[in-house]
C-alpha cells in the first residue's frame, strides 16, 4: 500500500475519534457575538481593509461576518462570501492531491523525487515525495532563492523561474530527513509532480479530485495572476508615504502548491466538514493528512501533510497559517470539539493570532476543562525534594552564541541582574525557572545552559544547540580587506562589499545596502541575512557564505 504502515493504527485511533456517534459529546460552543466582534474592532472600517471570519461545528456555520473593506477603490465591503488568497493554508490541499494519488497507486511516498523531476541534482542521498510534504528535504526555499536572485513580488514569475533556481543549487542545507525545516520548495515541487503523473496541473487535478466534489465551486488555485476573479479581496499593506493609508500589495508569481489557493468562508466549511465525514478521499486521505512526520532519529514533527499538529492552552490543535502578499489567513481546527475557525485577511498588518483570540472565547468552556488536566498530567518527581535553585550569577550566561545548522546569532545581555535576549534593538527579559534553564516573558520558548552550550527549546522541540563564539570588533583598516565583487553560481547574481563611512556595507540588486555587523570572528549579521567570510590558507578572503549560499570572490 503506498501509505505508510503506521497509518493502520494511526487510522484506527483517529477514526474512532472522528466519529460524532462514538465520541463524547464536546463541551458547548459559546457564540457571543459582541466577544467575538470586538476582536476585528480595529479591522471593520469603511476606510481600511479588513477580515472575514468563519466559525464552524459539524459542518456547520455558527458564525460569519465581514469586517472592513474587500476593494477600497469600489467602496466594496467584505462577506463571508468574498474571495481571498490563503498563502501557506493552501498546502493542505496540495498534499491532499499527492495523497490521492498515493492512495490510486500513482505514485509512493517514498519515491524518489528524481523519478519524476530528473532536473533535481543528486545529492547523494534521496529525497523522498514525503520529505516534501513533512518538510525535512533540506531543499532551500525558492521563495528566498527568488527574492535573493533579484525577483520582487510585483515581477511576473512563472515555475520555469523557480525550477530553474532550485535546479541550481549544488548542496542541500541538510541531510534528508535529519531536520524539520519548513521550505516552500517541498510543495512546490509536489504541485510539478501532481503535473508530471497525471498530465494535469495541480489546479485542474485539484478542482476534479477536491473542489467539485465537495461543492467548492469558486475556490481554485489560481494560476494566472492576469485571471478576472469576481469577488475577490484585493490585498494592501500599510502606505509608506501616507501615514494611517494604504497601498496594493499583490504578487505576480504564478507557481502552485506552496499557495495560490483562493477560497471563502462560506467554501471552507466544506473542506473542514470532510475531516470528519471523510466523504472525499476517505479515512486514508484524512489519516494520511495528519500523520507526524518522523525524522531519521526516530523523533516525530509537529508537521503532518500540510498541517501543523500541536496544542493550545491544553487542547489539541490542527492548523496552519498563510502571508501572502497583503493577504493572511489562519484556518485552526480543535478536532475533539469538531470546532474550527477560519479568518481571512486583505491586511499586511492582521494580528497573526486572531483566530486564537476567536478560540479564547468561544471555546472558554474547553479551555477551562483542559487546563486542570494539563497541570494534573505533569511528571511528578520520584522523590519529594525541594526546587533547584535558580542562578544567581546570570552574568556568566550573557554572551553571544552561534547556531552553525540555522546560521544565526544569540547575543544574551545582563542588566539589572536579569538575563535579556536581544534581537535587533529590542530586548526580551528572560526569566529563571531552575537549574540552568531560563523562560522568555510571555512566549513558550526556553534556554537550557549545558558544558558551555545553549539550548533553545520550544514545548518538547529543540530549536537547535548553539556554540558560545568570542564577540569581536573592527575598525578601520580592519574592513579593507573585505572590499570587493562577489559572484554566486547558484543564484547567478553579483554583490559587492564597499566601505561607507568607514564602515562595511553589503550592496546587491536583491539585498539593497545593509551594513555588516561584526559579531564573531569573520561573521557578520545583516538585516537581509547572516554572513560568513571564507579565506585561503594565507588568510586572504575568497568569498562569503551568505545564509548557507557561497559566494566566490571576483576582485576588488
Amino acid at each position: 500500500m503506498p501509505i505508510s504502515p503506521r497509518l493502520t493504527v494511526v487510522g484506527l485511533v483517529c477514526f474512532m475519534a472522528a466519529l460524532p456517534a462514538l465520541a463524547a459529546t464536546p463541551p458547548p460552543v459559546r457564540i457571543q457575538p459582541a466577544r467575538i466582534d470586538a476582536v476585528f474592532k480595529a479591522y471593520d472600517s469603511p476606510s481600511s481593509p479588513g477580515c472575514a471570519l468563519g466559525i464552524y461545528q459539524d459542518g456547520r456555520v455558527l458564525y460569519s461576518k465581514g469586517y472592513g473593506m474587500a476593494d477600497l477603490n469600489q467602496a466594496t465591503p467584505i462577506t463571508p462570501k468574498t474571495l481571498f488568497d490563503v498563502g501557506s493554508v493552501s498546502k493542505q490541499f496540495a498534499a491532499a492531491s499527492i495523497v490521492l494519488l498515493a492512495n490510486d497507486g500513482k505514485l509512493a511516498l517514498t519515491d524518489d523525487i528524481r523519478k519524476y523531476l530528473p532536473e533535481i541534482p543528486d545529492y547523494g542521498t534521496p529525497i523522498t515525495v514525503d520529505h516534501l510534504l513533512h518538510h525535512t528535504s533540506g531543499l532551500r526555499d525558492y521563495n528566498q532563492l527568488l527574492h535573493l536572485k533579484g525577483y520582487h513580488y510585483e515581477d511576473v514569475t512563472d515555475d520555469d523561474d523557480a525550477l530553474e533556481v532550485i535546479a541550481r543549487q549544488r548542496a542541500l542545507r541538510f541531510k534528508p530527513g535529519t531536520r524539520f525545516e519548513y521550505s516552500n520548495t517541498g510543495y512546490f515541487l509536489a504541485a510539478l509532480i501532481v503535473k508530471r503523473v497525471t498530465g494535469k496541473t495541480l489546479a485542474a487535478f485539484a478542482k476534479e479530485r477536491l473542489f467539485q466534489p465537495l461543492g467548492m465551486t469558486r475556490s481554485h488555485f489560481r494560476d494566472d495572476h492576469t485571471a478576472i476573479m469576481p469577488g475577490r479581496a484585493t490585498a494592501y499593506a500599510p502606505s509608506r508615504k501616507e501615514k494611517g493609508g494604504y497601498q496594493l500589495d499583490m504578487s505576480n508569481w504564478n507557481q502552485l502548491g506552496d499557495g495560490q489557493v483562493q477560497t471563502s468562508i462560506t467554501e471552507l466549511v466544506k473542506w473542514e466538514e470532510n475531516f470528519y465525514s471523510a466523504r472525499v478521499g476517505g479515512r486514508a486521505l484524512i489519516d494520511a493528512m495528519q500523520e507526524r512526520g518522523v525524522l531519521n532519529t526516530g523523533d516525530s514533527t509537529r508537521y503532518g501533510r500540510g498541517l501543523f499538529l500541536d496544542t493550545y492552552r491544553g487542547l489539541q490543535r490542527v492548523q496552519h497559517s498563510g502571508s501572502w502578499g497583503g493577504y493572511r489567513a489562519l484556518l485552526t481546527r480543535y478536532p475533539a470539539q469538531h470546532v474550527s475557525i477560519a479568518v481571512l485577511c486583505n491586511r499586511a498588518d492582521a494580528r497573526p493570532n486572531l483566530a486564537d483570540e476567536v478560540a479564547d472565547v468561544v471555546l472558554a468552556d474547553a479551555f477551562r476543562a483542559a487546563e486542570p488536566r494539563q497541570e494534573a498530567k505533569a511528571p511528578a518527581p520520584a522523590t519529594p525534594s525541594a526546587p533547584e535553585p535558580a542562578p544567581t550569577d546570570v552574568g556568566r550566561y550573557a554572551g553571544l552564541y552561534y547556531d552553525e545548522a540555522a546560521q544565526r546569532v544569540v547575543r544574551l545581555l545582563q542588566e539589572n541582574s536579569q538575563l535579556q535576549f536581544s534581537y535587533r534593538g529590542s530586548n526580551r527579559p528572560l526569566r529563571a525557572v531552575g537549574g540552568e534553564r531560563f523562560q522568555m516573558e510571555g512566549a513558550p520558548l526556553f534556554f537550557a545552559f549545558a558544558h558551555g552550550k545553549l539550548t533553545l527549546i520550544r514545548g518538547e522541540e529543540t530549536l537547535g544547540v548553539l556554540e558560545r563564539v568570542q564577540p569581536v570588533t573592527l575598525s578601520g583598516d580592519d574592513w579593507k580587506p573585505l572590499v570587493g565583487t562577489y559572484y554566486s553560481p547558484e543564484l547567478e547574481t553579483t554583490w559587492r562589499i564597499e566601505l561607507k563611512d568607514g564602515k562595511a556595507v553589503l550592496k546587491g540588486r536583491a539585498v539593497g545596502t545593509h551594513p555588516l555587523e561584526p559579531t564573531f570572528a569573520d561573521a557578520f549579521n545583516t538585516d537581509a541575512g547572516f554572513l560568513r567570510v571564507t579565506r585561503d590558507g594565507a588568510g586572504r578572503p575568497t568569498g562569503f557564505v551568505f545564509s548557507d549560499l557561497r559566494f566566490e570572490r571576483k576582485e576588488r
